[in-house]
């Protein structure tokens, strides 16, 4: 055995010796992201029992799965279930927890002007000197046909601010929001912090067509009683007047049509 084996081995052995006599032991970033979602799977087994757990109470799985992701971005637990919806299967902020997370950390974004026809925004990262802007304006929500949903129609400014929070925080510092680089309301089949279920198109069979204006029926005298056509045909194969049906019909009166005198 070579002079330059016998080192390599040494080395090695030393180095084995340094892992094993760790206090505590060394552990991958892998071993440590297990072992917190052990932990907060017991947890959340518990949380999701509660009303606390809002739109995920009885399912404890979506509980651990949404601390989990808000454990990532440095969001406490309790505040996860509060600011994370999942919506088609993936994690995503809603607008104010995305604005509220990079303000934490230390960049600056600040809501310039808001109506209920255009949004001004402007954020700037941590450090730097110029300021970045973004405009959401009604025209803007026309084109990409967001108008058409129900909140844009009831909550314009709202919605304006919560695109315009998550356009200007991607610019700002996107590698902050890590998986989550949109806000929940930028979502297809999102409204206001609550998922809508998405609607199924309507078929040609589901449209009703509308009704028309009814006519007048019209009545056949006899010498003792009127009895209406619809009242005392027989079965429309024959065309014959059923006389048990028209013996046994109301007098109605008789009615005017159309262009006759009233």
């Amino acid at each position: 055995m070579s002079t330059n084996e016998i080192a390599t081995r040494e080395e090695e052995s030393a180095a084995v010796s340094t892992y094993l006599n760790a206090s505590p032991p060394t552990e991958s970033e892998l071993e440590a992201w297990a072992r917190d979602a052990i932990a907060i799977s017991n947890i959340a087994a518990n949380i999701a029992t509660t009303s606390l757990a809002g739109q995920y109470r009885g399912k404890p799985d979506e509980v651990t799965a949404v601390i989990l992701a808000g454990h990532e971005l440095g969001i406490q637990p309790m505040t996860s279930l509060k600011s994370i919806d999942v919506i088609q299967g993936q994690p995503a902020l809603r607008a104010h927890a995305m604005r509220g997370l990079l303000q934490s950390k230390g960049h600056e974004i600040e809501l310039v002007e808001s109506d209920d026809i255009h949004c001004v925004m402007r954020g700037r990262r941590k450090g730097a000197d110029e300021w970045q802007q973004v405009v959401w304006d009604i025209p803007r929500a026309q084109r990409l046909g967001l108008m058409g949903k129900d909140q844009w129609k009831k909550q314009p400014k709202t919605m304006l601010i919560n695109r315009a929070t998550g356009e200007i925080c991607r610019l700002v510092a996107s590698d902050a929001l890590h998986g989550m680089p949109y806000a929940a309301e930028e979502l297809d089949g999102y409204a206001h912090a609550e998922i809508v279920p998405q609607q199924a198109p309507l078929s040609v069979a589901t449209i009703t067509a509308p009704t028309p204006p009814a006519k007048p029926q019209q009545t056949v005298a006899t010498d003792t009683y009127s009895v209406s056509r619809a009242d005392t045909t027989d079965d429309a194969s024959d065309g014959l007047w059923d006389e048990d049906a028209a013996a046994n019909s109301t007098d109605w009166p008789d009615v005017a049509q159309p262009g006759s005198a009233a």
